[in-house]
């Protein structure tokens, strides 16, 4: 997924964001007396006054930010007009802390800018805010307006309205409909003082001192607290971001389900990792929701447990091979196959040209045996240096563990960074060239990304092919809050690709025997019903187990206030016609603060 964090870019006036917006800056001050909050925000994105110097614009403060690269000040009109479009808050950036408090009535003289976060190319909407400012403060100690009620009944239930296709797909330039979409209404809201009561915790506390609630409990709600992402065409509209302008330590440290109870109040602000945020200057008391880590069902004699996790960037320096060990032993009642993603070479990050991965590897096998587990086998290609993207120096691969004691790997040579494994018969049956081999590594759909890897097992004397892949990351993507609507998903182009070559492969197990147990695995970076998965099952080669679930059940990571699919397990025909197996997703991380993946493992059991 795409960094948390980047450096504040330079506010952009609208001329650089949107192409339909004239570029004129005004050099007469607009009279104070003329000029409100709500005239600066105007009834679209953009501000009629963006360029041009204001002077005495009048408000009373509401929350002062004091940390960060953002620093400055919200201000409100207490006096608010009867246009629902036209937001009667503003943000101040004075990039020094602020010399004002809550409660001051200020007048503030600047320059109106529209502020891109993560500039740009990002494809984000922009802050209406005053910059350069010259603050009076007039009085102290003054009522702050009251906080505009954002919950179910005041969220419409639509998203968004189509962007203009004369002005590229971009909603900047149309009148807001706060009524009628979800985007609008935040939009309109945009710098004011709002408040939810009695929020749910759709995604946990993370690193950055942020969580997402929604004010919508039963929108597309699972059992466990969460949120599900099921469509394109259907977003989750009541998610709402929460940060705080106090104290680090006083923020809470939630998980998926727990409630922050009573009111959580504060401006509404827009950033670049999740667009509208209410940036608490009061905060709801936690309320945990007893949420526990799940355990899968432990395979029978005469079931073969396949099972995908992904383990976030781990080599031998990190601290949680314990944790995962327990996890894998424990949780996932120590599957036959695993196939993991995301191990790191010897020396992780360092980039030094190392790539052999045995000791990341060793060390997680010796803990699982430490947990009580099987002393796994395990079978891997080491890649080119620095040739399949992740953490520079990293190294990242896939790697199969598997239990001796249950199932064989067969062993052929040939297989290597740069060879491309293929499909023989022997004895009239399917049989790999190499195994391990990697599948189509000279296929420009790897560029910069992990090459998946082919195996062949043994269970009870029956073949099991399976592929482990890491697919291209979502990087690049516009956010759901992007200025473009519907937003531009430029990372699946290469998604796509991968996918066609993988779903060929199988097609040529397949057409070799027709009757051949194939699981396609891993880290898919791309949802259940999106153009990814539909070319990895294209002519029914594969089909993905996850949607055995029922839709509330489907996720294995939680992102921006969505539990959402990124992890599948793919079968061929023989396993899934048949309708004898067992899907489980084991969500023992993505609802968690105290995660040690972002990745909920996969688990399959099915009788070969």
């Amino acid at each position: 997924m795409p960094s948390k964090r980047t450096a504040r870019i330079g506010a952009l006036t609208v001329a650089a964001v949107c192409s339909t917006v004239s570029a004129v800056v005004l050099t007469t001050p607009a009279h104070a007396d003329t000029v409100h909050i709500r005239d600066i925000q105007g009834t679209t994105r953009i501000s009629p006054y963006a360029g041009q110097a204001v002077t005495d614009v009048a408000g009373i403060v509401t929350g002062v930010r004091t940390y960060g690269s953002s620093r400055g000040f919200w201000i409100q009109d207490p006096n608010a007009d009867d246009n629902p479009a036209t937001s009667e808050g503003v943000f101040v950036f004075t990039s020094s802390v602020p010399k004002v408090a809550v409660g001051d009535s200020v007048t503030v003289s600047g320059t109106i800018s529209e502020y891109v976060p993560g500039g740009a190319s990002s494809g984000n909407q922009s802050i209406t805010e005053i910059t350069k400012p010259v603050v009076t403060v007039l009085s102290s100690g003054n009522a702050v307006p009251a906080a505009t009620v954002v919950n179910a009944r005041s969220v419409p239930g639509v998203y968004t309205a189509a962007g203009d296709t004369a002005a590229g797909g971009s909603v900047n330039g149309l009148t807001l409909e706060p009524k009628k979409y979800a985007l609008d209404y935040y939009e309109s809201l945009e710098g004011m003082n709002v408040q939810v009561s009695d929020a749910r915790v759709v995604t946990a506390t993370d690193p950055y001192t942020e969580l997402w609630v929604t004010v919508k409990p039963h929108e597309n709600a699972n059992r466990r607290g969460g949120t599900v992402y099921g469509s394109y065409t259907s977003q989750n509209t009541g998610r709402l971001q929460i940060q705080s302008l106090g104290a680090t330590a006083d923020f809470p440290t939630a998980n998926v389900g727990d409630e922050l109870t009573g009111t959580t109040a504060g401006p509404l602000d827009y950033n670049q990792f999740g667009g509208y945020t209410l940036v608490a200057n009061q905060i709801g008391a936690l309320e945990a929701g007893g949420l526990e880590r799940e355990t899968t069902q432990k395979q029978s004699r005469s079931e073969l447990a396949v099972a995908t996790y992904n383990v976030e960037n781990l080599d031998p320096g990190d601290a949680s091979f314990e944790e995962h060990a327990a996890a894998i032993v424990d949780n996932l009642q120590s599957p036959d196959i695993l196939s993991l993603e995301e191990i790191q070479d010897n020396n992780g990050a360092k980039n030094d040209g190392t790539v052999a991965a045995d000791q990341t590897v060793q060390k997680l096998i010796d803990a699982i045996v430490a947990a009580g587990g099987p002393a796994y086998d395990w079978r891997s290609i080491d890649p080119e240096n620095n040739k399949d993207g992740g953490e520079p120096g990293g190294n990242i691969r896939q790697v199969f563990l598997f239990n001796p004691e249950r199932v064989s790997f067969t062993d052929r040579a040939g297989g290597d960074a740069t060879t491309a494994v293929g499909v023989t018969k022997v004895n009239g049956k399917a049989a790999l060239t190499a195994s391990p081999g990697r599948v189509d590594p000279a296929n420009t759909a790897w560029t910069t990304s992990r090459k998946p890897l082919a195996g062949e097992f043994v269970f009870r004397g029956k073949t099991v092919f399976v592929i482990a892949n890491h697919f291209a990351s979502k990087g690049g993507d516009q956010g759901l809050t992007s200025q473009y609507q519907p937003p531009a998903r430029s990372s699946e182009t290469q998604r796509h690709l991968q996918a066609t070559a993988v779903n060929t492969f199988v097609k040529e197990i397949l057409a070799t025997q027709k009757n051949a147990d194939v699981v396609t695995l891993g880290d898919i970076n791309d949802f259940e019903f999106s153009g990814t998965t539909k070319l990895l099952e294209d002519d029914g080669a594969l089909w993905s187990a996850i949607k055995s679930l029922p839709k509330s059940e489907r996720y294995t990571y939680d992102y921006q206030g969505n539990s959402q699919v990124l992890d599948q397990i793919l079968v061929s025909p023989s396993i899934y016609k048949g309708c004898d197996f067992e899907y489980d997703s084991v969500h023992i991380n993505s609802e968690f603060n105290d995660q040690i993946s972002d990745h909920d493992p996969q688990v399959l059991r099915f009788k070969p």
